[in-house]
Formats: C-alpha cells, sequence, structure tokens
C-alpha cells in the first residue's frame, strides 16, 4: 500500500463561479468576496482562481448556493452594471475528494481515461494533498480510480460482452475461469456487467458468475447501445470495455457511440475495419480524441500475433512489400482436406461446417469475401486507401447457389462437387488446391493490388505443406529480401478466436 490515508468524499456541494475581466489582481476584490459570504454565515470550502486573472471559484455547501450568489450579486451591483462583473452563478451537485497522492499525474490521466474532468483541482505540492471536485454523477467512479492507483488494489475493468455464440460464450467462460488467477497475478479485476445478443442485454453490476447462461435466460430488457451506456453511467462504472463477438453489420455501427461514452474496445467482427475508408478514418480520430483503444487482433489470423507485427514493422519504417497466404482457417480446413482426401467437396465442407470453421453461412467463406476483408484489413494497416470494391475476388460459389437463402443453400451443397471434382483433376501432378490473398504491387503508393483466388500449388511449397484447419501468411519487405517472414499457425475455431479476443482485453486492461 503506497499511502494508507482514507479517501475523503464530501458531497452535497456547490461550486460559485465569479467571473469578470481582468479586475481580480485589484486589491480587494478577493477581500470583499469572502467578506460578503462570512456576512452571509456561508462557509467557504476549497478556493480556485483562473490563472488569466478573469475569474475565481469557491465552493459552498449546495443548500447555501443561492444565498451565496445573490449575496455576491449585491455586492457587485456596480462591478455588474459597468461590465466589470460577468457572471456570478452556481453550478450544483457536485462532491470534492481530498487525498493524498505521491503521482498525481498519472492518477489525471487515469481519470481522463474514463471522461472524468474535475472541475476544480486544489493541490498543496509541499504535503502531497489534492482535492479534486468533479460531479456527483462521477463521484463514486473517480474515488474508486484514485483508490486503485494511490493503494494498489486489483484496477476494475468493466466488460460488456455484445454476441454469446460459439466465440462469445467461449469467451466468458474463459474469463470466469482466469479471473482469480489474473486478479492475483496482473492486479485486474475483471467483471462482466453486461451481456447481449441482437434481441435482449442483460446487466449485472457484481458481475456474472458460471451462472451467467440462466440470468441472460430470463433477461427481459430490449437489446440496445443506450442502455448499456445508461447502466454504465448510473453505476459510475471505470475502465469499460465493450467487446464485440457478433458478424453485426448493424452493431459496428455504435462503435463512434461507444468511444465517445468512454468505451474501449475489442471486436473480432471484421466488418467496421472494412467499410468505407472516410469512415474507417474518421472512427480513428474519434479515437484519439477520446484517447480511447480499439483492437482487433482476431479480425485476421484468429489468435496469430499478425496484426501487432504488421503495425510494428510498418511503424518501425520496415518497407513491406508483399503479405500472401492461406488467410481463411475455413477455406484452409476443406482445400487441405479436399485435396488429398478421396471425399466429396461437399463432404468436406459439411466436416468444416460441423467443426465450427465457417461462418454461420459458409458462403461467407466460399464467397471469398472473408478472405478479402482480411486482406483489406491488412492493406489498411499499412496506411493504404484500398476500398472493398477494388479487390478482384474469385467468388467459389455459382449465381445459381448464390440466390438461394441459407437453409436452401446448405441442403444443395452436392451441387458444387461436379465442378470442384473437375478443377482437382485438372492440375498438374503433385499440386494441391488452396485458397489464398495477395497484397501486392507498389505498397508505397496510396493504393495495392489485391487479389482472393483459388490457385494450384506444388505439394511440396510452404503454401502447399499447410495441415489441418491452420493459416499462413507470408510478409515480404525490403530487409527479408527474398525470404519472407513466415507467421503460421491455428487460424480458425470458437477457442483459438475467444483467447486471441481475451488476449486484446487484457492488453488494453493493463494499459488502461
Amino acid at each position: 500500500m503506497k499511502n494508507k490515508e482514507e479517501i475523503k468524499i464530501l458531497k452535497n456541494k456547490s461550486i460559485i463561479k465569479f467571473e469578470g475581466k481582468d479586475f481580480l489582481g485589484e486589491v480587494g476584490i478577493d477581500g470583499r468576496i469572502f467578506k460578503a459570504l462570512t456576512y452571509a454565515r456561508i462557509s467557504v470550502g476549497v478556493i480556485s482562481q483562473q490563472a488569466v486573472e478573469n475569474g475565481i471559484s469557491v465552493l459552498v455547501n449546495e443548500s447555501d448556493s443561492e444565498n451565496a450568489v445573490n449575496c455576491l450579486i449585491d455586492e457587485f451591483e456596480n462591478e455588474r452594471k459597468s461590465g466589470k462583473v460577468n457572471q456570478i452563478y452556481s453550478i450544483n451537485n457536485v462532491s470534492v475528494l481530498g487525498f493524498k497522492a505521491n503521482d498525481f499525474n498519472r492518477i489525471l490521466s487515469e481519470l481522463g481515461r474514463n471522461n472524468v474532468f474535475p472541475l476544480i483541482l486544489n493541490q498543496v505540492s509541499a504535503e502531497n494533498r489534492i482535492n479534486l471536485v468533479v460531479t456527483s454523477t462521477q463521484d463514486e467512479k473517480a474515488k474508486n480510480i484514485i483508490e486503485a492507483e494511490i493503494f494498489a488494489r486489483p484496477k476494475i475493468v468493466h466488460l460488456a460482452i455484445i454476441g454469446h455464440g460459439k466465440v462469445g460464450s467461449t469467451l466468458i467462460e474463459q474469463v470466469l475461469q482466469k479471473s482469480n488467477d489474473i486478479r492475483n497475478r496482473k492486479k485486474l479485476d475483471l467483471k462482466i456487467v453486461a451481456v447481449a445478443n441482437s434481441r435482449k442485454i442483460a446487466f449485472n453490476k457484481s458481475g456474472f458468475n458460471k451462472s451467467w447462461e440462466d440470468d441472460v435466460l430470463v433477461a427481459e430488457e430490449k437489446s440496445s447501445v443506450d442502455s448499456l451506456i445508461q447502466f454504465s453511467q448510473i453505476h459510475q462504472l471505470e475502465n469499460l470495455i465493450v467487446v464485440d463477438n457478433t458478424a453485426s453489420t448493424d452493431f459496428v455501427k455504435n462503435y463512434s457511440r461507444l468511444a465517445e461514452n468512454g468505451f474501449d474496445l475489442v471486436s473480432s467482427n471484421k466488418i467496421f475495419n472494412t467499410l468505407p475508408i472516410l469512415e474507417y478514418r474518421d472512427f480513428r480520430h474519434i479515437l484519439a480524441k477520446r484517447n480511447k483503444k480499439y483492437l482487433y487482433e482476431t479480425n485476421v489470423g484468429a489468435g496469430l500475433p499478425l496484426i501487432d507485427t504488421i503495425k510494428l514493422l510498418h511503424l518501425s519504417g520496415e518497407n513491406i512489400t508483399r503479405i500472401k497466404g492461406v488467410f481463411s482457417g475455413s477455406l484452409s480446413y476443406i482445400f487441405n482436406n479436399f485435396s488429398v482426401r478421396d471425399e466429396k467437396f461437399s463432404t468436406i465442407l459439411k466436416e468444416a461446417m460441423e467443426k465450427g470453421f465457417t461462418e454461420p453461412d459458409p458462403r461467407e467463406d466460399l464467397s471469398g469475401n472473408d478472405v478479402a476483408r482480411k486482406l483489406l484489413i491488412l492493406a489498411r494497416e499499412l496506411d493504404l486507401s484500398n476500398e472493398f470494391s477494388d479487390i478482384k475476388i474469385e467468388n467459389l460459389i455459382t449465381d445459381d447457389l448464390s440466390k438461394l437463402n441459407k437453409d436452401e443453400f446448405i441442403k444443395n451443397l452436392a451441387h458444387l462437387d461436379e465442378h470442384f471434382d473437375a478443377v482437382k483433376k485438372n492440375q498438374k501432378e503433385d499440386h494441391v488446391l488452396r485458397f489464398v490473398g495477395d497484397l501486392h504491387g507498389d505498397l508505397q503508393q496510396e493504393k495495392g493490388e489485391l487479389d482472393v483466388k483459388l490457385i494450384s500449388v506444388p505439394a511440396n511449397s510452404a503454401l502447399g505443406q499447410l495441415k489441418g484447419s491452420d493459416s499462413i501468411f507470408e510478409i515480404y519487405t525490403e530487409s527479408y529480401g527474398e525470404n519472407p517472414l513466415v507467421i503460421m499457425g491455428a487460424g480458425a475455431g470458437a477457442k483459438v478466436t475467444a483467447r486471441g479476443v481475451f488476449g486484446d482485453i487484457l492488453r488494453l486492461s493493463e494499459n488502461k
């Protein structure tokens, strides 16, 4: 414990603001203010004077605020008429937090990160004593943040999990299983306070436990971002992270609003990073302005450390010249198996669906759109301004199958067999099929070239030796020459993706 002194909190206070123009340096002004308040038998607390001497703020009990304003208006009647005094007014519903701290700058930074900005700050440097005045709607949140810092208590991180399908439910179980260990080792107290799907949202301020599914089942509140924001404000929750485990094109529209209301974001949803480039950049501007973070390592390569690696290479000035590979764990599994097994394409595809490797509608994978999104995300990490429409995509689904609804499509998977049997037979000897993404061209220009297509490669090549549902990424740079940096490993599956999302949550939490 760095400081054993208690944090004192005084509620039901008001700030009396006294504003004028270049007169507060005059002898006697301060004395007249305090004399008027003293004659009115009003006790004055924290005092703050603006640096340019055109305003002064004093703290009084909320019950005295109206009387304080009136007595100062009477005292400075002549100055108000002459324009020397502009305004005398009160700000009610504020609280004072008094404490000692050795590193106040860090506390101020943590408060700012949580959208808590003191109305008055009074610091006695010699004693390391600080008085902060905040709105009463943020006093408990501010107290929790300050306590975590000066008493070295576990930092509480409040999580809202959006989407509790395979990835979302696996993530919740992982967080609940590891929460005690993380609290002891990392001094982080991860609390899942909201769980939502597209229909309804469940809240628990104390944090859900192992019976979370039962709680969600009986929840009646309609799912909405408004209710999530309101819940966080009413309960003054600090260190907020919203985790998007959906594939929703609608939910990503809330990202900016969530960031503006104090939430950091973690997402396995790839949609936002492939929106038109202006929306992509606008959101990053909001993140920077609000000092919020958005992590999405699982957008490409599930749990593989790909995006961070590319970011570091790019930021360090390494000239990345090409990124190529098998980006989709589902298509990796499908073509790795189809190429070497004597089975129909539809049989292999059903296997991939049953193992949870594909999107709920496997056409999202087979259309090439999923790989294309991943390729575009990587391109934008290199500050290229490509749009989704710039990508040349080979769609593996025929037009007639594309028009069916999801259930009808699944019933007609066998219609794909004849085409893929022919593609397989028409390869050169000792070749296998791989569905690849390829970012190439002059990547120093505004845009690169992006191709997504099915190709035949030698079985003994790096791409040809890929197994199971693994993904492989070959990153070519000027420094590495013809030998690419290769990142390869499990690229699909709920457990792998959830673990990657969990990693992003911990990275965010530790840096909060």
